[in-house]
């Protein structure tokens, strides 16, 4: 599997022609969505959802499917059937790998807010995508995509996610807010701490395994 990193929290999957993008919002690059076949969105903020590049992939690609909870699909109606409402517990296969979502609500940033939900997706039997939340599956996971920065989110608690989750392996996602000095900080303390085989993936380049 190659794993491609996009800005903030997009990553692209591929496996020989198969093609599945997690989260490509706002500030996610548009190449990410080419030629994909599927897409798996977390929840309805805008860093991880952006209809009009859904819309777009979807007229370069009329068999373009997107997997989202509720209240996100109601948000994309332009895309009629093309959406399909997901749950927790949910089992289905996207662009071939077999997906299980996991976890339900957005972590809390304050006094109750967001107050929306949040879904995760477990990817291939063991790549973890959590959205905005520090849901641990019970299902193993080998390749955790770990948030970085956040309003929701502080470093010790990224730290004690990792630890708890135990991956074989971490990348940073949902760092678009930190500076290059920001990003070095975390590194360097989850490379301490994280208890992980743990590395940074530029945008746009990728990791394969």
């Amino acid at each position: 599997m190659r794993l491609i990193k996009y800005t903030h929290a997009c990553v692209r999957l591929e496996d020989g022609d198969r093609v599945l993008v997690i989260d490509p919002g706002l500030w996610s690059e548009a190449d990410a969505l080419s030629a994909a076949a599927e897409v798996l969105i977390t929840h309805e903020h805008f860093d991880h959802l952006d209809a009009g590049k859904l819309i777009e992939a979807r007229t370069a690609n009329p068999a373009l499917t997107v997997y989202a909870p509720a209240a996100v699909a109601a948000q994309l109606g332009a895309l009629g059937d093309a959406v399909i409402t997901v749950a927790p517990g949910d089992r289905f296969t996207a662009a071939g790998f077999p997906v299980e979502v996991v976890g339900g609500k957005h972590a809390e940033i304050y006094d109750g807010l967001p107050g929306c939900a949040n879904v995760g997706y477990l990817v291939d039997g063991g790549l973890y995508h959590p959205g905005d939340s520090l849901f641990r599956p019970e299902t193993a996971v080998e390749t955790l995509l770990l948030p970085a920065s956040a309003p929701w989110l502080k470093l010790a608690e990224a730290l004690d996610f990792v630890r708890a989750v135990k991956p074989q392996r971490a990348y940073p996602i949902h760092d678009a807010m930190l500076s290059e000095i920001g990003q070095s900080s975390f590194d360097n303390w989850v490379n301490l701490k994280g208890d992980t085989d743990y590395a940074r993936i530029p945008v746009g380049e990728s990791v394969s395994w």
